[in-house]
């Protein structure tokens, strides 16, 4: 088993059982599986697709930093924790961080970044969570894109679909009216 098909287990275990927000409330790893793609389609390294799996564990689930250091190295450690919000803080804050802290992003966990907030427009275009009205759609658009905007230079080509899908999602929230 390559180190990828690893992670890919290793985050498919620890999110067993959760779904996505969306009204088809899809299993989680789809968004995992989704990101992981993202990133080998616009040339991420091997580095990069196996933190693209493991992004959301720490934060997400019950592993911990150290659990990732473990089975994956420390170079994986750091990227995925990059990658991880502190959920001690209120929601606004964690937000508000990812967007002070994506400049000293590596290479790595910006291109992870990049197609994670790809894959969530997306998912908000597509199949946004029930919940959430019109509004907040295009408020989470428009933070996404100051996150992306926030991110040091490279990933041009994920940028660039990024770019193309946050036009279209902001198209499919504005026809939801």
């Amino acid at each position: 088993m390559t180190t990828i098909e690893q992670a890919k287990a290793f985050a498919t275990r620890a999110h067993a059982g959760q779904t996505r927000k969306g009204a088809g409330a899809e299993p989680y790893v789809i968004h995992l599986e989704e990101v992981a793609d993202l990133v080998a389609r616009h040339g991420g390294s091997e580095a990069a697709i196996i933190a693209a799996w493991l992004h959301d564990t720490v934060e997400d689930c019950d592993t911990t930093a150290a659990d990732i250091e473990t089975h994956f190295g420390p170079k994986i450690a750091a990227i995925v924790a990059q990658l991880t919000d502190d959920k001690s803080l209120e929601k606004a804050e964690r937000k508000r961080m990812q967007i002070v802290n994506a400049a000293g992003k590596l290479p790595e966990a910006a291109l992870v970044k990049i197609c994670d907030k790809l894959s969530n427009i997306r998912a908000v275009g597509e199949t946004p969570p029930l919940h959430w009205p019109q509004a907040r759609q295009l408020a989470y658009l428009d933070w996404a894109e100051t996150v992306v905007a926030a991110l040091p230079a490279g990933a041009d080509p994920a940028r660039a679909a990024f770019a193309r899908q946050l036009a279209a999602s902001r198209a499919q929230a504005r026809a939801r009216a």
